[in-house]
């Protein structure tokens, strides 16, 4: 301990020292790393929270899209009987039990001029349900790979009516026509609940309104 004389004072003074103890800044430290834990692991769960919110949200208006769009080409789906390059394919598969239906249709697109060969699928890929689309000329023999639409889908179910009842197949092959009316189906998982979207479509082409 240090003392000093104070000029304007008769009795001396203890000089203080303004520092911390070691124990001191270990203490410091110590609350200051509970504090930024807390406030880390707030933060974290609320991006968690933000970003699976995000992913589902973007599945859903994927999955709403693709029926509308799906909904439009059927729609203007075509099949001529005297024309070989047309047909309108419902094959009901199945994946993992999961529905994966395989659709292929001719059409007019868009996306391309003429005539399109329309095809919506299902894959496999490391456990997961991918939804494909493929956009192909009919009258040609030149092959094309699919574009993934969803990942992650839950099923994909087409159905079409006849006489009065819903089924989960058609050959134009066999059937020599288009359905009136087509049932198409995406369900996905949205915060671990199965949600199905679905649209009726009713071709229009060459058909009284």
């Amino acid at each position: 301990m240090n003392l000093y004389w104070n000029k304007n004072q008769s009795k001396p003074l203890k000089q203080t020292n303004a520092g911390l103890t070691f124990i001191e800044v270990l203490v410091s430290v110590a609350i200051l790393s509970v504090i930024l834990t807390a406030i880390y692991s707030t933060f974290f769960l609320s991006h968690m929270a933000v970003e699976g919110m995000d992913e589902s949200v973007l599945t859903l208006q994927e999955a709403r899209k693709a029926i509308d769009i799906l909904r439009r080409e059927l729609e203007s789906a075509v099949y001529y009987d005297i024309d070989k390059h047309t047909l309108f394919k419902i094959m009901d598969r199945d994946v993992y039990g999961k529905q994966a239906a395989h659709l292929t249709f001719t059409a007019f697109s868009p996306l391309r001029p003429g005539l399109s060969r329309i095809s919506y699928y299902i894959e496999e890929e490391d456990g997961k349900l991918i939804f494909f689309k493929k956009i192909e000329s009919p009258y040609s023999e030149e092959k094309t790979e699919g574009v993934d639409i969803i990942e992650g889908l839950e099923a994909f179910t087409v159905e079409a009516i006849y006489n009065d009842r819903w089924v989960k197949t058609w050959d134009t092959d066999i059937n020599k026509s288009i359905p009136d009316e087509i049932k198409v189906s995406l369900t996905i998982k949205v915060k671990g609940e199965k949600i199905t979207l679905f649209d009726i479509s009713r071709p229009k082409i060459e058909r009284l309104i």
